[in-house]
């Protein structure tokens, strides 16, 4: 394992972290909103955050790129603001929250959907509000189910190749990911120096699967 290994490891790991804590707070709400209310387009509000699930990720790759790239709406923004998305970490960052997304909202609307109704209709006719439903009983009950979809979402992001690709590059040192290294390294013929990381990738994936298990069982 060499220094720039260590780097690339390091560099998913936080990259990923990042991403899920940016996209947590997004996807416990639209958990709780799948789980919990039913109001007009909520089919069609299912279907676009899953779509990426089913999407070729090099697919949502290229709709990020188009929106976020220096002449897409939302880049050219952007860039006027200072900001630029397209082929730096953040690049890599906004495409492993995008492809994780789905299996969050997922998890976490299992999560909710598990908290009996009784008790926050119990709740409301004691004249508690919606949020106050919220983050006293809903949320409190669904938060091991909650942090095991964010788990998960986090060994998703670890893996994220395709989006990662096409809207961050493979730039060395700036952008470079596990999936995106092995794939360097292999496309290169240097299957010995791919190893290291194949094997980092696994103790990543298997650990935050293990754990996103574990706190699923118990919640």
């Amino acid at each position: 394992m060499t220094p720039a290994d260590w780097q690339i490891i390091g560099f998913t790991a936080w990259t990923a972290l990042l991403a899920i804590t940016l996209a947590l707070p997004a996807a416990v709400v639209m958990a709780w909103l799948l789980a919990r209310k039913a109001w007009w387009g909520k089919s069609l509000v299912e279907t676009l955050v899953a779509l990426p699930l089913v999407l070729p990720p090099v697919a949502t790759g290229l709709i990020l790129l188009k929106l976020l790239g220096r002449r897409g709406p939302l880049g050219s923004w952007l860039e006027a603001a200072g900001v630029e998305i397209a082929f730096t970490w953040k690049g890599v960052v906004v495409a492993m929250g995008v492809m994780a997304f789905p299996l969050m909202v997922r998890g976490m609307r299992v999560a909710f959907e598990a908290v009996p109704p009784r008790l926050e209709q119990v709740a409301a006719t004691l004249g508690a509000g919606p949020l106050r439903i919220f983050w006293t009983i809903s949320l409190p009950l669904a938060t091991r189910g909650v942090l095991a979809g964010a788990v998960l979402g986090f060994a998703r992001a670890v893996g994220e190749f395709g989006a990662t690709i096409l809207l961050a590059g493979n730039i060395p040192g700036k952008t470079t990911t596990l999936s995106l290294a092995i794939y360097h390294h292999i496309q290169l013929g240097r299957d010995a120096l791919a190893m290291p990381l194949l094997a980092a990738s696994l103790v990543l994936a298997f650990g935050a699967l293990w754990m996103s298990e574990w706190l699923a069982r118990r919640a």
